[in-house]
C-alpha cells in the first residue's frame, strides 16, 4: 500500500532572531596594583564608571579575589579587557556571561 509524501511547509522566509551573548569582564586581585591604581583605571576606561562604584569594585577585588566590572557585547568587552590589561591590571579570560 503506496502512501501520499507528508509535505513540510516551507521555512526558507522564517527567520530566527537569537540575542548575541553578552561577555564578562572580570578584574582580579593581585599583589601589585594599589587600590587607587585599580579605581583609577576603571574610571578612566569602563564608560559611565563613577568613582563610588569603581571603589566599590575595587574593594570587591581586593576582598573577594575579582569582580566583574562589565558586562555586554563582545566588541566593547575586549577593547575594556584589553585596555585594562595593557594598564597592568589582572584580568580573568573573557567569558560568556
Amino acid at each position: 500500500m503506496a502512501t501520499a509524501p507528508t509535505v513540510t511547509p516551507d521555512r526558507v522566509g522564517q527567520v530566527t532572531r537569537k540575542p548575541y551573548p553578552n561577555y564578562k569582564v572580570i578584574v582580579l586581585n593581585d599583589d601589585f596594583n594599589t587600590f587607587e591604581h585599580v579605581a583609577k583605571c576603571l574610571m578612566e576606561y569602563i564608560p559611565g564608571m563613577t568613582s563610588d562604584r569603581a571603589w566599590e569594585l575595587t574593594n570587591m577585588v581586593h576582598f573577594e579575589g575579582q569582580a566583574i566590572v562589565w558586562t555586554g557585547p563582545l566588541e566593547p568587552a575586549e577593547l575594556y579587557h584589553q585596555q585594562l590589561s595593557r594598564a597592568g591590571l589582572t584580568m580573568a579570560p573573557l567569558e560568556a556571561a
